[in-house]
């Protein structure tokens, strides 16, 4: 450590070189996670299997809701298969388990040591969720992803646009679904038990995201609803854009709804944050 100090200190001025410890340190925590996650890649063997499973069930439920029809809700049969296909994968990206991270640090009290070590626990748990991802994406959404095509008539977009627009929007899937962990997971300062907080959350997210049911097949009224609450920017608009739903200029359309909640949900994160701190320090001591 004492190395990297000097060589910091003599490659500019301390405070460029403190940032850049800094921004390493944060980085060291994607890495740190990554390779845990690697020794334990057995277990996502199974994960592949269950997400195809899910993707099984789905498809065959949804091609008997079509029969011979040949649009539902604005998606036609094949638009529909590649969008389920895609969903289920997409979360085995953006999925984690911060929340219940957060709580477990929170009710054992380690929490307390993390808030007086000179990084922000929250950005280090965006890191270390970041660290989690980029595994899934590596080892579990690649190959489901190939495995459901070869499983299941998935139509792959044909415009380089589509794909650059899906790919950005599932990161932005993954920032604004941890936020909303974080979220969850910080509110265990303020209720005794948030178990049941967490389990509802889960639950809201796949069912009002899209992953579950298209937003589009929703009563006109909840749609509507939906469609001003930032659930849909996880899985519905990233779908609609690799199915091909949405094109051209609507990617970027779709793609500032991510932007756009991606900032407004930095609010109460950072209300929760400092509340927590407070909260933690008054009865503390």
């Amino acid at each position: 450590m004492s190395d990297k100090l000097n060589a910091a200190s003599s490659s500019g001025s301390p405070a460029a070189g403190g940032l850049r410890l800094l921004l390493g340190a944060y980085f060291d925590f994607i890495r740190i996670r990554f390779l845990t996650m690697l020794a334990y890649r057995v277990n996502y063997y199974s994960g592949i299997l269950i997400y195809i499973l899910n993707i099984g069930v789905n498809y065959f439920t949804w091609m008997a809701i079509y029969g011979d029809g040949e649009s539902l809700g604005g998606f036609t049969a094949a638009q529909m298969t590649s969008y389920v296909a895609v969903s289920w994968m997409a979360r085995a990206f953006y999925f984690n388990n911060l929340d219940r991270e957060i709580s477990t640090d929170i009710r054992d009290g380690s929490i307390a040591i993390q808030f007086i070590r000179p990084y922000n626990y929250v950005l280090v748990k965006m890191m270390q969720g970041l660290g989690e991802g980029l595994f899934r994406f590596m080892m579990l959404m690649i190959p489901g992803m190939v495995i459901a095509i070869l499983l299941f008539p998935v139509q792959l977009p044909t415009d380089l646009s589509a794909w650059a627009g899906f790919l950005v929007m599932l990161f932005f899937s993954f920032l604004i679904s941890s936020q909303i962990n974080i979220i969850t997971g910080l509110s265990a300062f303020f209720v005794e038990n948030n178990e049941g907080v967490m389990r509802m959350k889960r639950v809201i997210v796949d069912l009002f995201s899209g992953l579950i049911v298209p937003i589009t097949l929703f009563p006109d009224w909840l749609s509507s609803i939906l469609k001003v609450l930032p659930f849909q920017a996880i899985t519905y608009l990233p779908g609609s854009v690799f199915t091909g739903r949405v094109q051209g200029v609507g990617i970027w359309n779709v793609l500032g709804i991510q932007v756009f909640w991606f900032l407004l949900l930095l609010i109460p994160i950072v209300w929760l944050y400092h509340a927590s701190r407070q909260r933690l320090f008054v009865q503390g001591g």
